[in-house]
């Protein structure tokens, strides 16, 4: 009996992590979205979610701190300069464009095209030398490519400009999830906890971001009645909290991709954002009125099937030839997940023994 009740308990807790990604991770689409028709600032709402990821994660890592005993990993300025910097800018220039879009395009767009970073974190993994070349990654190229392009073909609703901003972005952000993993694959850096490069990352976003706040936004900000030149005291705090809001869901979807891949497998959340992006698309079309096509649908469904394609790929080659974590936990033996402990040092121990064992291949994946 005890074994039925394990596989029971466990596959609640997945779906119950599942169904926590997903609220963090499609709340904050259609928050974006939502805010920006009334406020139309996105470099600016980026930077307050950029502060607030910063403030909860330096409190996470306190906290996390305070629970083990041990001193959180704190690189130095040649390191963070040299290693984290680059990583930080292509990140910002990832989320503030994506952000930036929503001014001119539909959820529903939004959510296609963004899929083809995808292909770029391909090319940018080869280059790298992150992935092995096979055949295989011309049939996911061909599908993903020509998914797009059917998806937003004569799109009643397509809008030229926020179309080149996303997939200006799905560009940098392969790029910035590319150099990610490398970033968290280093040993000897020890950001192998994705709370811990969360709090590295946020200071060199912000700093990335400000001139092109300051080119795009700044002046009109200044004289906007919405902050700076409000009448009444209860508008400014309704925007700072609605702006809070979107910065606690940020840092919520980055929390809970953790939970997820530290308690499932990448491949877990790597299937889950194929379903994601089908939920996003749906709501979007029942909830914001986004419209399309047959022809777009079809699209949308062979773009998902290239994307199918690759994580099966991934998959497959994570269990025959991939490298694993324990080789990585061999260099550096003091990784550790400690936000999985249930009760002291010895349940820290067995959390990271299980996801060592679940996930043979640990990779970044962007949904």
């Amino acid at each position: 009996m005890a074994c039925p009740v394990q596989f029971i308990c466990r596959s609640l807790c997945t779906v119950g992590l599942v169904l926590l990604y997903y609220v963090f991770s499609i709340g904050i689409t259609f928050y974006n979205k939502w805010l920006m028709k009334g406020f139309h600032y996105p470099l600016f709402m980026t930077m307050v979610h950029l502060t607030i990821i910063f403030f909860l994660s330096a409190l996470t890592r306190q906290a996390m701190q305070c629970w083990t005993g041990k001193p959180r990993v704190l690189l130095s300025w040649r390191d963070y300069l040299r290693k984290v910097a680059p990583t930080a800018l292509a990140t910002a220039l990832d989320i503030g464009l994506s952000n930036w879009s929503f001014l001119f395009i539909t959820i529903s767009l939004y959510t296609m095209t963004k899929s083809s970073a995808v292909l770029f974190i391909l090319f940018f993994s080869l280059v790298f030398k992150l992935e092995e070349p096979n055949p295989f990654l011309i049939v996911v190229v061909g599908l993903i490519s020509s998914g797009l392009f059917m998806s937003t073909f004569k799109s009643t609703q397509f809008n030229l400009e926020g179309f080149i901003m996303v997939l200006m972005a799905s560009f940098i952000g392969g790029i910035r999830w590319t150099l990610t993993q490398v970033l968290m694959q280093k040993a000897e850096l020890g950001l192998q906890n994705p709370i811990d490069t969360m709090y590295h990352l946020q200071p060199v976003m912000f700093l990335g971001l400000f001139p092109l706040f300051m080119f795009n936004e700044a002046v009109s900000l200044s004289t906007s009645e919405k902050l700076f030149r409000v009448t009444e005291f209860s508008p400014l705090l309704s925007s700072l909290f609605t702006l809070s809001i979107g910065g606690c869901l940020a840092f919520g979807l980055g929390f809970s991709e953790f939970l997820l891949v530290s308690r499932t497998s990448s491949l877990t959340l790597s299937i889950s954002g194929i379903f994601k992006e089908i939920c996003t698309m749906l709501l979007a079309a029942h909830l914001m009125g986004d419209q399309m096509s047959i022809f777009n649908w079809l699209g949308f469904a062979v773009c998902l099937s290239g994307i199918s394609l690759h994580v099966g790929l991934k998959a497959y080659y994570a269990k025959n030839k991939g490298p694993s974590l324990r080789q990585l936990h061999s260099k550096s033996p003091e990784l550790e997940l400690p936000l999985l402990g249930q009760s002291g040092k010895e349940d820290e121990g067995s959390a990271t023994d299980e996801y060592l064992d679940e996930d043979e291949e640990h990779e970044i994946t962007l949904h």
